[in-house]
């Protein structure tokens, strides 16, 4: 059987030249395979998180691998019902959200590492949800790059898209390219298997399991069917003209406002070429010129195009059409707009979308920004993510943090700040966010003079101090943690920067189709249990939090607590009986550090 990753580099080579695949199905038989999945899963947060059963990431060893492959051998793999919880959405509504088994996570990864492999290739340079080196900032950065000049923006929104998914027409997608029927019957399978809620049965009868590890890039592989559609019909049939017209009005204006020039008469000039600035310089209704692009981040997908309101129109009933007839999914009338880019914005993946009119931005004499992209922080931004450190529409302590150390506060507060200001980094008035800043400044000051009980101004006293970023002197809230014979612990509030960045370093979807071997591979491999030496029974102890670890009171710990805290890792490599000691705690007590 072929190297694990000797495997995925051939069949990505397959997908790169369109030609189907076969013997799929046996390559599930590769143990490499099953430890390069667990190599890549086994951080998630979901993986100490139990299904329909007790069964998590702890305990994994290589007899749980044999195990599943001994099943799948005999085509006997049944895929357990996910646990359906909802949890809360930003609205104020509840989503649902399956968690899979333990064994039943793994065995989707290693289908997906397959599928990736060889669907990635193929899949639409406009597609960027969940897929390697691809994500929200390279799709709105293609938005900000390539669609200048756009007229109206049709924002496309599916009722329920992962929900309506056609079990039939997926498989049937699936069968076009995979020919091995044993595969598709094991995803069929998985999409059937149904969930439970409240322990109660429900059955699936369409749409892709929520939660799922293999979920998204089974919508992607259904949802490319639209991407095709468009690329292939639509764009086609509404590009035409190499590029706009002159505006004669405009030529006429500016053409006599130079002859004025080239005659000395400057001062007559000045009212030809004014006039002339205000009209464009092409004929924005040019019945020669159309344009129409088109991006998707995994149900949601945007459109714009230079042209009339009618063409758009069009090209909103076509998009119905193909939608209900050929992928069975319902377009949101109410949702799906078509916006006047000047005048209005269009709403994609948090950001407002314009397109830039203002004659009065001018270098070298020239407008320089008249129908260029322009991205945006919404209005909203600021209002919805203040409201957490607000009470009765002032800034408020946050009662919940007041008993976690001032290192964990300052830290929070400027994780939750960084994150969104790098998410919005893209946006031209990026600097609205500085009443967020504000904002939760207040919210902060006010947390730890309630915890220290003492006054704000003094928290400034104490903490406030002068810190060097990128060359620059800025003021911050600086607490440190000292550590006895190590660099001390420094978290920090403020030193962010609000400029604005026209591209930003991806940060949502980062995964390789191939990786090499991790740590904790080679040391499962080892078979040597880490607390006391044996070979036999070896498994991995997994915890879910390093950080607990090292706060948990007492004068002494267990040998394998100091073992983990020592290597800084969540991961201990044990034999059965040191697991079974850690988890009923009677292992092995080790001297006070």
């Amino acid at each position: 059987m072929q190297n694990a990753e000797t495997y995925l580099g051939n069949i990505r080579k397959r997908g790169e030249e369109g030609l189907p695949i076969e013997r799929v199905y046996r390559q599930l038989f590769n143990p490499e395979l099953f430890l390069m999945a667990y190599g890549k899963i086994y951080r998630n947060q979901g993986a100490m998180t139990p299904g329909v059963t007790k069964e998590t990431v702890d305990g994994m060893d290589l007899e749980k691998i044999e195990k599943i492959i001994g099943e799948l051998r005999e085509e006997r793999y049944r895929w357990s019902p996910a646990r359906r919880i909802q949890i809360p959405k930003s609205n104020g509504k509840m989503r649902p959200l399956g968690i899979p088994t333990w064994s039943d996570k793994l065995l989707q990864e290693v289908i997906r590492l397959i599928l990736e492999a060889y669907y990635e290739p193929q899949f639409s340079t406009h597609s960027h949800g969940f897929r390697p080196e691809r994500g929200c900032h390279t799709a709105l950065h293609e938005i900000y790059r390539f669609w200048n000049g756009t007229i109206w923006f049709i924002e496309g929104d599916i009722k329920g898209c992962f929900d309506n998914i056609s079990h039939l027409h997926l498989l049937s997608i699936l069968r076009e390219k995979i020919h091995d029927g044993r595969l598709i019957r094991l995803i069929e399978n998985l999409l059937e298997a149904g969930y439970l809620e409240d322990w109660k049965y429900n059955a699936t009868h369409s749409g892709t399991p929520q939660g799922g590890i293999l979920s998204p890039l089974l919508a992607n592989i259904y949802m490319d069917q639209l991407d095709q559609f468009v690329e292939r019909t639509l764009i086609p049939a509404h590009t035409q003209g190499e590029k706009r017209e002159r505006n004669p009005e405009y030529t006429k204006l500016i053409g006599h406002a130079q002859y004025l020039e080239r005659m000395g008469r400057k001062e007559e000039a000045i009212p030809y070429r004014k006039a002339g600035q205000q009209l464009p310089s092409v004929n924005t209704h040019d019945p020669e010129y159309r344009r129409l692009r088109y991006i998707r981040y995994a149900d949601d997908f945007l459109l714009g195009y230079a042209g009339t309101r009618q063409e758009a129109e069009e090209i909103k009933v076509s998009l119905r059409e193909f939608l209900g007839t050929q992928l069975k999914l319902e377009m949101s009338e109410e949702k799906t707009l078509v916006t006047h880019a000047r005048t209005e914005a269009a709403k994609f993946l948090g950001y407002e979308i314009v397109t830039i009119q203002d004659n009065q931005k001018r270098l070298n004499g020239q407008r320089t920004v008249n129908g260029k992209i322009g991205l945006k922080v919404p209005a909203t931004v600021t209002s919805k993510k203040s409201q957490p450190y607000m009470k009765s529409g002032k800034p408020h302590h946050r009662a919940e943090l007041v008993h976690d150390s001032e290192f964990d506060i300052v830290n929070h507060y400027q994780s939750v700040y960084r994150g969104i200001v790098n998410y919005y980094r893209m946006a031209y008035n990026l600097h609205t966010l500085h009443k967020l800043h504000w904002i939760m400044e207040e919210s902060l000051t006010a947390t730890l003079a309630n915890k220290l009980k003492t006054s704000r101004a003094r928290i400034y006293q104490r903490f406030q101090k002068e810190i060097h970023i990128d060359g620059v002197r800025k003021k911050a809230l600086v607490i440190e943690v000292p550590r006895e014979g190590k660099a001390p612990l420094i978290a920090y509030w403020g030193g962010i920067s609000l400029a604005w960045k026209k591209k930003v370093t991806l940060d949502d979807n980062n995964r390789q189709f191939v990786s090499h071997r991790t740590e904790l591979i080679d040391r499962l491999l080892a078979e040597q249990c880490e607390v006391c030496g044996s070979q036999e029974n070896i498994q991995v102890h997994h915890i879910r939090s390093l950080g607990k670890l090292m706060k948990k009171s007492g004068k002494e710990r267990p040998t394998w607590e100091k073992n983990m805290i020592a290597r800084k890792r969540k991961t201990l490599v044990v034999c059965r009986r040191c697991h079974w000691d850690i988890h009923t705690g009677r292992a092995q007590m080790g001297a006070s550090e």
